[in-house]
């Protein structure tokens, strides 16, 4: 048994019946002509033999009687791979359109909590002899560089023999008493942490106060997001989109531009954003407000857990010039980064450890109620380094990696990056009710990028990732 961070906690707290607290993983894996009889069961099968290296797949959640503490992780309980890795079969042609939109369905459920939080889809039907498998995982469980690493447990990517096992011990669940008496340590424990939090929120805030840079606005008071078509109360519906670049083209343009790759993808963005703000709502006078997850525990051996914090940065949305976009949107970056590290990147988990369970829950429910733009945030981006060599899963070659995290409340966008090997790929995931295509978004996407290299004086003919699936 294990208890939950604050952080964890709070991403347990936040899901409604209307904002689900899932993220995506999807890995699309072309069969050779000798593994086409590779199925669902055989898929079981490996994951099975890797189940005692994939602990958080194991973890069932065990609530606290009266919610007098944050839940805890029932470790190593038994695991039922008929219920959680389940066949789908998309129509024709099985094109990225038609994953996609499968993928979209998937993500509309919730997690089953009395279940160990996560699902495995293993979908066929998709062309070229490819399957793609979808990990449906609770944030609570990871966040993007825990199941970054927890992929790469799952595929072929660890150096040296991989030695599967057929069985893992189980643990028996814990009695009423024992989670009560557990719950009273924790909280004395917790209560002796706080002196060293307090100073840490002291330390930060001599830091700003010391510091000669002008960006108080940034650190003092929230933003005020403008009003967009993005922002209302969400629909259960999620729907989901995918698209491809060379990651060449993006390392030539970056150099080129004398920006990093998290700069140009922020730019991306916005310019993408600025076109969808000028369509759906006919102006874009006001930049947005991205939360951008920045961690703070990159260990390749964190399989489990949140260790990020997230980061307000401004979105230039309002700027018409390509290349005046591409510098604003470096500077709000290295703005956010510089408040982030000054007021102390754990400052915000380290104080979610004493939010109490259920007011937490309250608020978020009510939170997802409200009909009207987020007070905080306009939309969630996320740019994650993946896996930097090919895997496999039961032999069979990885072409691809996407991933994607939740919408929160009010906010009816994520744009999530993930990196694999010479690809970046883009995901999109929206609600019901915030566009009519969430392809919409990912075209934009690119159509920015080529404007990007344009006003760079690099080719606009972009480069083909033959590992990829065509464009939808």
């Amino acid at each position: 048994m294990k208890r939950l961070s604050g952080w964890d906690a709070v991403l347990l707290y936040s899901e409604t019946p209307n904002v689900h607290m899932h993220t995506l993983k999807v890995a699309v894996i072309a069969l050779d002509a000798d593994r086409r009889a590779f199925g669902v069961e055989e898929f079981r099968q490996v994951l099975h033999s890797r189940l005692y290296k994939l602990d958080p797949f194991r973890y069932q959640l065990v609530d606290i009687p009266f919610k007098f503490h944050h839940p805890m992780w029932r470790e190593n309980c038994d695991v039922d791979l008929d219920y959680h890795i389940r066949p789908w079969r998309l129509p024709a042609p099985g094109g990225r359109r038609e994953l996609d939109d499968a993928i979209g369905e998937i993500a509309s459920t919730p997690l089953d909590r009395n279940r160990p939080l996560w699902e495995m889809y293993f979908i066929e039907g998709l062309a070229d002899h490819r399957i793609a498998v979808v990990g449906k995982i609770h944030h609570a469980l990871a966040d993007g560089v825990a199941s970054a690493n927890l992929l790469a447990r799952g595929m072929d990517l660890q150096t040296g023999p991989q030695s599967d096992r057929e069985s893992f011990v189980t643990d028996p669940p814990p009695t009423r008493g024992e989670l009560v008496r557990f719950a009273v340590r924790d909280h004395l424990r917790q209560l002796g942490k706080v002196p060293s939090t307090m100073q840490y929120t002291a330390q930060g805030v001599g830091r700003v106060r010391r510091s000669t840079r002008k960006f108080s606005p940034q650190l003092t008071r929230p933003f005020t997001p403008p009003p967009s078509f993005m922002n209302h109360m969400l629909t259960p519906e999620r729907r989901f989109a995918t698209a491809t670049l060379a990651l060449a083209d993006v390392k030539q343009t970056s150099k080129k531009l004398g920006v990093t790759i998290n700069d140009l993808v922020l730019a991306i963005s916005a310019g993408a954003l600025r076109s969808l703000l000028l369509r759906y709502d006919g102006t874009a006078d006001h930049p947005l407000l991205a939360s951008v997850p920045m961690s703070f525990d990159f260990s390749p051996d964190r399989i489990s857990g949140n260790r990020f914090s997230g980061v307000l940065v401004s979105l230039p949305v309002d700027v018409e010039d390509t290349l005046e976009r591409v510098r604003q949107a470096r500077e709000a970056a290295v703005l956010a980064k510089e408040s982030h590290h000054l007021v102390g990147p754990e400052l915000i988990s380290r104080w979610s450890a004493y939010f109490p369970p259920a007011p937490a829950e309250s608020l978020f429910k009510w939170l997802a109620s409200r009909d009207g733009q987020n007070k905080v945030l306009n939309l969630n981006i996320s740019n994650v380094p993946g896996p930097r060599e090919r895997g496999r899963v039961g032999g069979a070659l990885v072409t691809e990696i996407y991933s994607v995290g939740p919408l929160t409340a009010g906010s009816g966008v994520n744009i999530t990056v993930w990196s694999y090997v010479d690809q970046l790929n883009i995901s999109v995931l929206t609600d019901g009710a915030t566009v009519e295509d969430p392809h919409e978004i990912t075209s934009a996407t690119v159509q920015e990028f080529i404007e990007i290299r344009r006003a760079a004086g690099l080719s606009e003919e972009l480069t083909v990732v033959e590992t990829a699936m065509a464009p939808a």
